[in-house]
């Protein structure tokens, strides 16, 4: 069975958020003595009300579908389109040479990735300035770390240097990447987080945004905002109310109210 099919119970409750708005609005209006010993909602009122939400199988599928091609998961797309009949709103073989870029960056290769943004849309560099200042950063801490430090400074000289002029935020970038030439051990230098994994995972990500958006395609999952709204309801509702809470995302099982 493929992975990322949800079961109906749990993505009916994970966004079941007209419930929560439900409860959350005639808790706002309750007296302020009832609204101090919070309303008590229990389990079979909750789950009365989650099964008279309806939500379509297909919206739900078209969240998962999201997910998918947002994310990259072109083998995962294509199984559950066969699956599931929900077409994606774009050419899933897009999604390959998307993932190429990413993986190119998150492996430090910048100039492989630089040239296979521009074999996918080479309009995409030229109108975003902050993209392609990234890469030529991401692409002089790679010569730092590993140890190439005339052609570091060269490039910084040549390349990054000018950029800096023009832009004082990128000059702070150029200062702060530079600086870990001055630290024989760049565990002492304050900024010595750009040569972790998470810098070449933020360039890469920044990337993958930028390409989703020249493919008119959203840049970020639709279905992390849902869960966040999920959270942030159910926070503002626990303010009010003692209900059925989901705490486990990953099996949406229903707590019992704390009384």
């Amino acid at each position: 069975m493929n992975p990322f099919v949800w079961r109906r119970g749990k993505a009916e409750k994970l966004l079941s958020l007209p419930v929560l708005e439900e409860c959350f609005c005639a808790c706002r209006q309750l007296p302020a003595s009832m609204a101090s010993s919070k309303k008590v909602v229990t389990r079979d009122e909750w789950e009365r009300k989650l099964r008279d939400v309806k939500i379509r199988k297909e919206d739900m599928n078209r969240l998962v579908m999201n997910f998918l091609v947002t994310e990259g998961f072109v083998d995962a797309a294509d199984k559950f389109r066969i699956e599931s009949g929900t077409q994606p709103d774009i050419d899933l073989a897009t999604i390959t040479d998307r993932m190429e870029v990413k993986k190119a960056v998150q492996s430090g290769n910048v100039q492989e990735a630089i040239e296979k943004i521009n074999d996918l849309n080479p309009t995409i560099l030229d109108t975003n300035p902050q993209l392609y200042f990234h890469l030529q950063q991401q692409k002089l801490i790679e010569l730092i770390r590993v140890g190439k430090i005339n052609e570091a400074l060269e490039f910084a000289q040549e390349e990054l240097a000018p950029r800096g002029e023009e832009n004082q935020a990128f000059l702070e970038e150029i200062e702060k990447t530079v600086a870990l030439l001055v630290f024989e051990d760049v565990k002492n230098c304050p900024y010595g987080e750009l040569l972790d994994v998470s810098q070449r995972l933020k360039t890469a990500s920044e990337v993958n945004a930028a390409i989703l958006t020249s493919q008119s395609h959203e840049k970020d999952p639709k279905l992390p905002s849902l869960l966040k709204m999920l959270i942030w309801t159910q926070n503002q509702l626990h303010e009010k109310a003692a209900y059925p809470r989901i705490s486990n995302f990953s099996t949406a099982a229903l707590e019992d109210p704390a009384i």
